[in-house]
């Protein structure tokens, strides 16, 4: 029973390791790589503008690692009087880790909508919120401030461009190599996977694999797709998703 990780590099290479280091035969298959955003070099500015008590999201950690990558060539520095905040445990490290600055993050599930349940967030008009993210997404996050009454500006740190790859190849490839499981992170990599693959492989393997996906939302998006057999990971990051997938077996 094998297992295909389409997340990107480097934490798809680092999990397809750590699954090998235990036994288990893993397969790395990045759907979507990144590049620089063309909104980044805009952000030390956009820094600048926050005054005390306004809200900084980080929606991903490339786009904290893009963000930091850029004050870092610009000489900037993250702003100290703002309030913090992350999708994630993942995202909240890395973002605590290169600005110093306590996050706040969601404990039970890694999503937008848990996120804009946290109390800080209940009362957020007239405030400036800055969102790190990449080309597109998180769209809930921007609507909900801005209906709250906060004046949202999104800084687009990074695009996520999708690889291309030959869907018959692959499809024979990794069927006769027993993948059985896939580990798939974003509803932009579940299409992409869908439609890279034949119909005929579609009917025949791929819906017919175990898929972990790591939210409700997108496990709902892979019933409609045409999956059966899927399991939600309890978080997005691959200590969870080692832990999910060692329960499969």
């Amino acid at each position: 029973m094998s297992i295909l990780v389409t997340r990107p590099s480097p934490d798809g290479e680092a999990l397809v390791s750590r699954l090998r280091a235990l036994g288990r035969e893993a397969w790395h298959f990045p759907l979507i790589e990144f590049a620089r955003g063309n909104a980044l070099s805009q952000l030390p500015a956009l820094l600048g503008e926050l005054v005390q008590g306004d809200l900084l999201f980080a929606v991903s950690r490339n786009a904290v690692q893009f963000a930091q990558s850029e004050l870092t060539a610009t000489r900037s520095t993250w702003p100290g009087h703002i309030r913090a905040f992350a999708v994630g445990r993942t995202t909240a490290l890395a973002l605590h880790t290169v600005s110093g600055l306590p996050i706040s993050y969601p404990r039970d599930r890694e999503t937008s909508e848990t996120l804009l349940q946290l109390p800080e967030l209940q009362n957020v008009a007239g405030k400036r919120a800055l969102i790190l993210r990449g080309n597109g997404g998180r769209e809930l996050l921007s609507d909900t401030l801005s209906e709250r009454g906060a004046a949202v500006t999104i800084c687009e740190c990074y695009q996520r461009q999708p690889c291309q790859y030959d869907g018959l190849e692959e499809a024979w490839r990794w069927q006769n190599r027993g993948i059985r499981i896939l580990v798939v992170t974003s509803g932009e990599m579940l299409t992409q996977l869908t439609n890279t693959i034949p119909e005929l492989y579609r009917t025949n393997w791929l819906f017919r694999c175990r898929l972990v996906v790591v939210s409700e939302r997108l496990a709902q998006v892979a019933r409609e797709l045409g999956w059966e057999e899927i399991t939600v990971a309890e978080h997005a990051d691959n200590d969870a998703l080692l832990r999910t997938l060692q329960s499969l077996y």
